[in-house]
């Protein structure tokens, strides 16, 4: 007889989450949010941002028990279903939250003129605008990674029509987006 092993390895691994902290297997983790700089390290979507250390942003983290206590995270217990589904959740508030950003929000975080008002953010801040803009690239490819998941498992996705909505959003502020046309 003949053992795949690889096959066994998928079988014992499968639906089991791995502690960023301690590297742990676990059936479930403990899900939440901190804003101490370390916590980037165990934020699937901090990965991406160039601003990790001294970093005082609200992290949405996930951690097994032992690390959620350690940390004083209070978080919700979930399984990987539940992971996932809150993971979604995540990346689609941070994708809203930047095309706020590069619509309106900007104006409130830069002293400009009252005549560059009707300017958008890459003719007044440059710099800043493709920071923004590689930021909302890196969580659209967190998306699409995200959204390949749930379509491998055959596992229906929350709310389907949002993507359509915030790409018509994006598009119509004249922008370029991977997750669609």
């Amino acid at each position: 007889m003949q053992i795949d092993w690889q096959r066994a390895i998928n079988d014992i691994l499968a639906k089991k989450l791995s502690c960023p902290r301690c590297g742990s297997f676990t059936d479930d983790v403990f899900v939440g949010y901190l804003r101490t700089p370390e916590a980037s390290e165990w934020a699937p979507l901090c990965e991406g941002c160039t601003k990790r250390e001294n970093c005082d942003a609200r992290k949405f983290v996930l951690l097994c028990e032992n690390c959620s206590t350690e940390v004083r995270l209070r978080g919700r217990r979930l399984d990987e279903d539940g992971f996932m589904h809150s993971l979604l959740e995540e990346c689609r508030r941070n994708l809203e939250e930047t095309l706020d950003y590069l619509a309106d929000f900007w104006r409130e975080d830069l002293d400009i003129d009252p005549e560059e008002m009707d300017k958008r953010l890459e003719e007044v801040d440059p710099d800043l605008f493709e920071e923004e803009n590689n930021w909302r690239r890196y969580l659209e490819e967190q998306y699409l990674k995200i959204h390949a998941w749930f379509r491998e498992r055959h596992t229906p996705l929350p709310n389907p029509g949002w993507r359509s909505e915030y790409v018509e959003d994006i598009v119509a502020l004249g922008y370029p987006t991977a997750l669609g046309d």
